[in-house]
């Protein structure tokens, strides 16, 4: 009785041990897992494509994006990049592949950004209250503290792929106006040593109004 009393009590030891790594697997796959490093590419889009000297504040969407094009739906697929042929079809394979993968479930974006101006997050189309470290007041000469426009609203992005060698970086990121006007693109980066650059811009989708074209810029020039 004795002995088998120690071998199941071996056999419950072994299961637990060989458990353990599972559950932390499994933890690390619900958690979000967004980068600092990738929360610096955030930053380099947001500064080099969309800022301009006017901006006071940014609104994000909090939930990444899986589609790349508002009528899609669901997340994307390899043969939506094979069918529109995005970067003349030269992005590496396993960087198209680790989009996809990456892409497959939204993630909630944290108060980790640090670009040049104050942003806010918005959940459902709802602008959601500000965060303490995310509340930068606009000084206005001679007056208190403002929360002040011009807001760029709004933008929302995918998760940051990266290839096998982590010199290639594929995100989506899209701006979308309070009239319904927009637009979406694929941003390509290329690490060179230690440093990354916005290697190309893709337009995926555009949605103006007539005339909008001549008087207002898709990106920040």
């Amino acid at each position: 009785m004795t002995r088998l009393t120690v071998m199941l009590a071996a056999v419950l030891f072994m299961n637990v041990l060989l458990g353990l790594p599972r559950a932390v697997v499994g933890s690390d796959q619900k958690g979000d897992g967004i980068s600092a490093d990738d929360y610096a590419l955030y930053d380099q889009v947001v500064t080099s494509k969309f800022l301009t000297s006017a901006t006071q504040l940014v609104v994000i969407e909090r939930m990444t994006r899986l589609r790349l094009s508002p009528d899609q739906e669901g997340p994307t697929t390899v043969g939506a990049f094979q069918e529109e042929g995005y970067f003349d079809g030269e992005l590496p394979t396993d960087l198209i592949r680790e989009f996809i993968s990456v892409n497959r479930h939204a993630s909630r974006l944290e108060g980790r950004f640090h670009f040049a101006v104050g942003y806010r997050f918005a959940t459902e189309g709802r602008l959601e209250e500000p965060e303490v470290s995310l509340a930068r007041p606009v000084m206005v000469a001679g007056l208190m503290p403002i929360q002040a426009p011009p807001v760029l609203d709004r933008l929302a992005f995918s998760r940051v792929a990266r290839n096998l060698r982590n010199d290639h970086a594929l995100l989506y990121v899209e701006t979308l106006r309070p009239d319904g006007t927009g637009a979406g693109f694929l941003v390509w980066c290329r690490r060179e040593g230690h440093r990354w650059t916005l290697f190309e811009t893709d337009i995926v989708w555009t949605v103006q109004v007539q005339g909008e074209a001549e008087e207002e810029p898709l990106l920040a020039s």
